[in-house]
């Protein structure tokens, strides 16, 4: 499952993975996604959260790419990223470098207090 909110005020737009995520599940995400996108100003801030994720397949990392170009044209200026588990990654990294042609902050961190704490740097 894919769970996604906005804080209009913050400007910050939080997406949670939970579970073993398909990539069906992420395209029919974007429509939610691009809707609380339309809530924020460019320069917004994510955080996105994998602490919760048991499984997300190399098969997904098309749509996450589209996922990823979305937020890039929306405006994103900084990302967050909780990863407690190292090998759950997905190649985010690689990803970022042809989806986030703005070249955002990206922050990788352990915990979802850290992550809260450098979202608000």
């Amino acid at each position: 499952m894919i769970f996604a909110t906005v804080n209009q005020f913050k400007q910050v737009i939080l997406v949670n993975y939970l579970g073993h995520i398909k990539p069906v599940e992420l395209k029919q995400s974007r429509e939610e996604l691009k809707s609380l996108l339309a809530e924020l100003r460019p320069g917004f801030r994510m955080l996105v959260d994998l602490s919760q994720l048991a499984s997300m397949g190399l098969d997904c990392r098309a749509e996450l790419g589209r996922n990823m170009d979305m937020f890039s044209q929306a405006g994103v200026g900084r990302v967050v990223r909780i990863i407690p588990d190292p090998t759950k990654d997905l190649g985010l990294n690689i990803l970022a470098v042809f989806h986030y042609p703005n070249h955002p902050v990206l922050v990788s961190c352990r915990t979802v207090a850290e992550g809260f704490e450098k979202l608000l740097a």
